[in-house]
């Protein structure tokens, strides 16, 4: 009961949505404007090279070397998010061309090429009895890999519609995201210890820098006239496509670990690990690469496949706890 009892609980909305929900209605009512919008935007970029520094420094060299001697599960986890998510985000973006604004439609592409979260798949897989050290791995991996393959697979399909994510682009990813990163693994040895000691003052700057990206993205959207571009047909166009995504990503992800035969405990980690994508990443990262309304609508579709991703997730990991004696499916 305690398995289906944290399942259950994982279905209602979690305390930091509400927060992302908040902030995007503050943002439509009270949009932050001209000076003061640059002000919070320079925090916000502030705030993004620190937390990837804190990223990097806490990544340590062990993990890398142990994502290496298990290099057939987490190259299956790779070639899953980095491979064939964004052939689906090139697909649905295909179907949705024409349907709805091309912003949303990039944000479909975008959320495919983001890497895979941190907590929670690491959580549904330990709920459901999947390889915990192998989400661990894949988790860290898939992030360390995500500063430099996302722009540059974003790049690539973007430019399928059109999109703009060129070689400027890159390089404010390289100087926001990558360099600090690169800073935190050489400066690992002195600051390792002082992250650890305070776990959550880093967990508070990783949602102050989602909620501050979020917040500046929206205040641009909204000023840029987004709520009079996006209607609710599009937004309920959207919803279904990003919910059809996450149910094609779970049922390939599971049908794949059969494929190879793994074993159901690395089925499991590549179900929730190869699924998944990160707010936390994909935020500040269309902070970094988008200004005006069209950054709103790219964020819109990875907000919705997060809730939804954390909803459903919990579902399957109930079910996969309760049947874990029985033959895989």
């Amino acid at each position: 009961m305690t398995t289906l009892a944290a399942a259950f609980k994982r279905l209602i909305p979690d305390r930091f949505l509400l927060i992302l929900i908040a902030t995007v209605i503050a943002a439509s009512l009270l949009p932050a404007r001209g000076s003061a919008l640059e002000a919070i935007g320079a925090v916000s970029t502030a705030a993004i090279f620190t937390l990837f520094f804190m990223h990097g420094a806490r990544l340590s060299h062990q993990s890398v070397r142990d994502g290496l001697r298990r290099w057939r599960l987490q190259l299956a986890i790779l070639g899953f998010g980095y491979g064939i998510m964004p052939l689906f985000g090139l697909g649905f973006s295909q179907l949705l061309d024409g349907w709805v604004s091309p912003g949303l439609v990039l944000g479909i592409i975008f959320l495919t090429v983001l890497p895979t979260t941190v907590q929670s798949s690491i959580a549904y897989s330990s709920i459901a009895g999947g390889n915990v050290a192998g989400s661990v791995i894949a988790a860290a991996g898939s992030n360390l890999l995500g500063v430099v393959l996302t722009p540059l697979l974003f790049a690539a399909l973007a430019s399928t519609q059109g999109g703009d994510a060129g070689l400027s682009a890159i390089g404010k990813i390289m100087l926001l995201l990558l360099l600090p990163f690169c800073l935190g693994q050489f400066a690992q040895r002195f600051v390792a210890g002082w992250i650890e000691r305070h776990r959550a003052l880093v967990g508070f700057l990783d949602k102050l820098t989602i909620v501050l990206a979020v917040y500046v993205a929206f205040s641009e959207a909204v000023t840029g006239g987004i709520w009079q571009r996006v209607s609710g047909e599009e937004l309920a166009i959207v919803t279904a496509a990003v919910t059809a995504l996450l149910a094609l990503a779970f049922a390939c992800s599971w049908g794949l670990g059969a494929l190879l035969e793994k074993p159901r405990s690395d089925r499991i980690t590549l179900l929730f690990s190869g699924s998944h994508k990160s707010l936390a990443t994909g935020a500040p990262m269309i902070r970094v690469l988008f200004a005006g309304p069209e950054a709103g609508a790219i964020l819109l579709p990875l907000i919705l496949y997060h809730q939804l991703q954390l909803m459903l997730s919990a579902v399957l990991a109930g079910r996969l706890a309760r049947n874990a004696t029985a033959p895989s499916p």
